[in-house]
């Protein structure tokens, strides 16, 4: 099955790899998406953790909070110019603004509603009438709580939410945890609330390149043995090229890949599965400090950004986050 550019693209989107690893990896996949994403993850050139965020080409993010309830959409076009167009940021702001006041409950509901007797979704195609570019309502999310925040950041293409459980919570710590997750893109709010798939798939990763190190260890133990340097011989195409160079013999090349391709059998059928297990829940461990809210480093600025984590903050301030919300039309 063909792969196209497009599709390598979607998938650069989705995971930060390069282009012929995604090429790669779809091919293998037969164009299956999910599957190529786990392909990118266990030859660990993804990113470290798949974002939730909805990602489009262009367009405008807006959001805001009002009495307990704050929203977040994006607007999607097709050039930064019409992004950036004064009457677009308005068309978005009048669709944030009903959504605030109706709280619909998805983007289908949203769409539905009236400004001046139209529907949002009627003033939408008379906009594409005027640019003459494509346009939609591509993401729309909200938060409910006691307390909440909303924070857009320069640019109007990155914009969160997040509710507390908490009435009349201090606005510039709220503000400063909204902008926090503008900046350190969590998962979620803590381990308990990162989803299984999520994990199952963080802990696969973990556990294959925890495999990966240790026999690649062995391996260079085994080359520095025989006199070899492993960073002569690391790839097939640094083989051929010391070769050319005169920096190893055609016996050492031979040698370096009959050493490795009989270390790497044995070593891998052998490693020991408690101490593969114990160093890749190291490594989830640290994949939940990095990527769920409330273990992350507080940095939302103020006297506190940089010293404690939010958790912390949190407990010192007496608020509960309950639920947050992140959208980026940036890649990242």
């Amino acid at each position: 099955m063909a792969v196209t550019m497009a599709e390598i693209s979607k998938l650069r989107t989705m995971t930060g790899a390069g282009m012929m690893d995604c090429k790669n990896a779809l091919t293998e996949a037969e164009n299956d998406f999910e599957k190529a994403i786990e392909i990118i993850r266990k030859k660990g050139q993804a990113v470290a953790a798949k974002r939730s965020d909805r990602e489009a080409s262009e367009g405008c993010v807006l959001a805001a909070a009002k009495d307990g309830f704050a929203a977040v959409l994006a607007l999607k076009c097709e050039t930064d110019f019409v992004a950036k167009n004064a009457d677009f940021i308005a068309l978005t702001q009048s669709i944030l603004n009903v959504a605030l006041a109706s709280k619909p409950g998805n983007i289908e509901e949203l769409n539905a509603l009236k400004i001046d007797g139209k529907a949002v979704s009627d003033l939408i195609v008379e906009r594409i009438g005027v640019t003459g570019e494509k346009m939609e309502l591509d993401y729309y999310e909200f938060v409910q709580g006691g307390s909440t925040s909303a924070y857009i950041h320069p640019g109007n293409k990155l914009a969160t939410l997040v509710a507390f459980a908490e009435e009349n919570a201090e606005y510039e710590i709220i503000r400063g945890i909204a902008m926090h997750i503008a900046a350190m893109a969590p998962v979620a709010i803590d381990e308990s609330a990162v989803p299984q798939k999520v994990k199952d798939n963080e802990l696969a990763v973990a556990i294959e390149k925890t495999k990966m190190e240790l026999v690649s260890k062995e391996v260079e133990v085994a080359l520095k043995k025989a006199g070899i340097n492993p960073t002569h011989v690391d790839t097939e195409a640094h083989i051929e090229s010391n070769m050319a160079k005169g920096w190893i013999t055609a016996e050492e090349a031979a040698k370096a890949r009959e050493i490795k391709e009989t270390v790497v059998a044995e070593k891998t059928a052998t490693l020991p599965d408690q101490k593969v297990n114990n160093i890749a829940a190291g490594r989830m461990a640290k994949f939940f400090k990095e990527y769920t809210l409330l273990e992350q480093k507080y940095e939302g600025g103020g006297e506190e950004a940089g010293k404690i984590t939010v958790k912390e903050l949190l407990a010192k301030k007496h608020l509960t986050c309950i639920a947050f919300k992140r959208v980026t039309l940036n890649q990242e």
